[in-house]
């Protein structure tokens, strides 16, 4: 339920974002929703309809490798994001079309970060970028806008350049406030020092589902025998292995290293 109340109020503030900052300026987002924004400044169709009409092929092919519930979040994202800028009123917030771009990423980054964390997208090249994180491990936002030069260049030969330029300042705010707020590409080393071993290990392992490494040791001052617990997680799941260790070992120690690089076998999952 919280991912869906989440969701639901991310997709409204990504069509705030449109309606009052990008679209007014003639600033395209990436993806198929700077296309459907394109669409809807030079046709008579509405900026809503064109999203919702354009996901769908890529909404059909998240059914087929996505899994139901990731591509469940992410068909309420698009229609909830399409309805919105079907009823939110086009203003011109503000008649400065750097601070529209800059703010306008930023706003749209903000929302489809707090999608991306509740585990859905707000589909477009977000599906394809999801496809290839969980095959490369590439952080999102770099990724969605390696993808969105097109859109850039479009919005060149359409509009004007400078219109093109502004757009590019809005697709790299978006992509960095998506890769400070979508955190799984960065990967954490945890060194987990306890007396109750066993009650950790079945933590994570249960309920992690990462691999875990053993090791004996002994307390140097107490000269008591301890276990060590080496596991390699995502940023996201910090929060949740603390709770983990906490409700196993109050008392245990935890060394929390970043790393560099993962080689070999690391399920990365959908987040």
């Amino acid at each position: 339920m919280r991912n869906i109340v989440v969701i639901t109020l991310s997709s409204i503030l990504v069509a705030c974002a449109y309606n009052l900052l990008l679209i007014p300026h003639e600033i395209l987002s990436g993806g198929l929703s700077g296309i459907a924004i394109m669409l809807g400044i030079i046709t008579p169709l509405n900026t809503g309809v064109l999203n919702l009409l354009l996901n769908l092929p890529l909404l059909i092919l998240g059914v087929l490798k996505l899994g139901k519930r990731f591509i469940g979040y992410t068909i309420l994202s698009v229609v909830v994001l399409s309805v919105s800028l079907y009823i939110i009123p086009v203003y011109k917030a503000t008649q400065d079309p750097i601070l529209a771009s800059l703010f306008g990423g930023a706003i749209v980054g903000l929302g489809l970060g707090m999608i991306f964390r509740a585990a859905g997208s707000s589909g477009g090249f977000d599906i394809i970028a999801m496809l290839l994180s969980r095959k490369r491990d590439f952080p999102l936002g770099t990724l969605i806008s390696a993808m969105n030069g097109i859109v850039v260049a479009i919005s060149g030969f359409v509009f004007s350049w400078d219109a093109a330029l502004l757009t590019l300042v809005s697709i790299y705010a978006t992509g960095k406030v998506v890769d400070t707020i979508h955190t799984s590409h960065i990967k954490l080393t945890m060194m987990i020092i306890t007396s109750k071993g066993e009650e950790v290990k079945q933590q994570l392992l249960e309920k992690l589902h990462r691999g875990v490494t053993i090791m004996d040791a002994k307390g140097a001052y107490s000269g008591e025998g301890r276990k060590v617990l080496i596991t390699v997680i995502t940023r996201y799941q910090l929060a949740d292995v603390k709770a983990m260790i906490k409700e196993a070992d109050a008392k245990a120690f935890v060394n929390i290293l970043q790393t560099t690089e993962v080689i070999g076998v690391f399920d990365r999952g959908i987040k």
